[in-house]
């Protein structure tokens, strides 16, 4: 079994730097204020005995590099890195520092490879989507059937639309449009777009739409989606409805919202092949954003290669 090396003691320059940092903190969230002075005490004991104030940009170089080789995701280190530079933009205007240049500047961290996706098949997505919103009355009590309902649309809208979850609950009654089939959705950056909804999405929002007016405690309540008090829905319930759903569906991955939108575009993308168009119906400022569901496109033409192709069938056999 490897034995891991103690943690060196900090320095009393380093306690210092890190108590007026912690100081310096004092309005931040608890969770970031830890994290910051976690990520910074990290680097003053593997740059031990060395000054913080005093590292260079090739020393925190050197850092993020080793800890990547070790297997930290890129990820993590920038989170490290932005930790670093809030630490180092302290020490800049501190007058008890004289730090002349700021060491983090033009520093990136190493990118780990971009993780593609996760997305149903349409024989999965037409499952889960079918199912639920074949709600039988007669076994299930009026609450249970209006619960289906609501999910059913909800579900319905993600695939149809390809919203992000925080688009769905933020969604009002005046953004839809159902006669013309199409929603005006509210997006990153409060940028607003056009998506359509397709029929079987129509079909489960009027049945929702009808069953939510049990629900109404305030007539004055925008949100299409609400839950049993009346109020708009909370992101984290979409999620726990959908994962309980796939559940008991017998869908053995984890299942999020977001994969409903990631299908809605991988499935899309696989019949049309056009790209700018996925682009704009998913609200993606960039087109760079988009291409990686190509890469999701070609590894299930990859597996058909691989399923089909004779040369390929032969070399598989004979492993």
């Amino acid at each position: 079994m490897t034995q891991v090396a103690p943690a060196e003691p900090l320095t009393a320059a380093n306690r210092a730097a890190l108590e007026a940092f912690a100081r310096f903190l004092g309005t931040r969230t608890p969770h970031t204020r830890a994290a910051y002075l976690r990520d910074t005490e990290r680097l003053a004991q593997a740059v031990h005995p060395a000054a913080l104030a005093s590292l260079t940009r090739a020393q925190l170089a050197r850092c993020l590099a080793q800890w990547h080789a070790q297997g930290l995701s890129g990820r993590s280190l920038a989170r490290m890195l932005s930790s670093w530079r809030t630490f180092y933009r302290f020490l800049l205007t501190s007058p008890d520092y004289a730090l002349q240049d700021d060491p983090c500047e033009h520093l990136k961290a190493p990118r780990s490879a971009r993780r593609l996706p996760s997305v149903l098949t349409p024989d999965e997505t037409g499952q889960l989507l079918t199912e639920n919103a074949e709600v039988d009355t007669t076994h299930h009590t009026a609450h249970e059937a209006t619960l289906s309902l609501r999910d059913a649309a909800m579900f319905e809208l993600i695939y149809s639309s390809g919203l992000r979850v925080s688009e769905l609950v933020g969604l009002d009654l005046a953004q839809l449009n159902l006669r013309e089939a199409e929603a005006r959705v509210l997006g990153k950056g409060n940028k607003e777009r056009l998506v359509p909804i397709g029929r079987p999405a129509i079909n489960a929002l009027h049945r929702w739409l009808t069953a939510r007016q049990d629900w109404l405690q305030n007539t004055d309540e925008p949100a299409v989606f609400i839950n049993t008090r009346g109020k708009r829905l909370s992101v984290r319930t979409v999620q726990q409805r959908l994962n309980e759903l796939a559940l008991k569906h017998g869908l053995i991955q984890h299942v999020h919202p977001h994969m409903l939108r990631h299908s809605f575009a991988t499935h899309l993308l696989q019949s049309s092949g056009d790209l700018r168009a996925v682009q704009e119906l998913l609200g993606h400022a960039s087109i760079a954003s988009t291409q990686v569901y190509t890469h999701l496109d070609y590894q299930a033409l990859a597996k058909v290669y691989d399923a089909a192709h004779p040369r390929a069938r032969k070399k598989a056999e004979k492993k």
